[in-house]
């Protein structure tokens, strides 16, 4: 039994050997792009991440593997900015994008545009501003 072990490991030496000497596989799939009409599949709790207000005129939405999107609204979403949940009105096609609509306590806002999009920007520190503020006082 001893013999096979070593007859084996003295047969696959020269293999591990000539993959060691090979460069390691490189990522081939090409960067995501960026503004192009995009969906997401099934909207729920589940596929959506994250969500934040782009004020009235849009909305950054995350998607469970980390991609972030971004909605236009057709007209203003008026209560956006002071929801803490969102729903997704699909009219039966089970994706978010384009045709689809927000509903932000009771209204209904329809998305003209949903692309894919970096990430939103990031939030002002407000502490830092009302340091600054006392600062420039004294």
């Amino acid at each position: 039994m001893k013999n096979l072990a070593l007859s084996l490991a003295a047969a696959l030496l020269p293999l591990s050997a000539a993959a060691a000497n090979e460069p390691a596989p490189t990522s081939t799939a090409p960067p995501r792009a960026l503004g192009v009409e995009a969906s997401i599949v099934f909207p729920s709790d589940s596929s959506i991440r994250n969500w934040r207000a782009d004020r009235g005129r849009g909305i950054w939405i995350q998607d469970r593997r980390g991609d972030w999107y971004y909605g236009v609204f057709a007209g203003y979403c008026r209560d956006l900015d002071f929801a803490s949940a969102i729903g997704v009105e699909t009219r039966g096609a089970g994706r978010l994008d384009r045709f689809a609509a927000i509903l932000v306590r009771g209204e209904r806002c329809p998305l003209s545009s949903f692309v894919t999009s970096d990430g939103p920007p990031p939030r002002r520190d407000k502490s830092k501003d009302i340091m600054g503020e006392k600062s420039g006082t004294n």
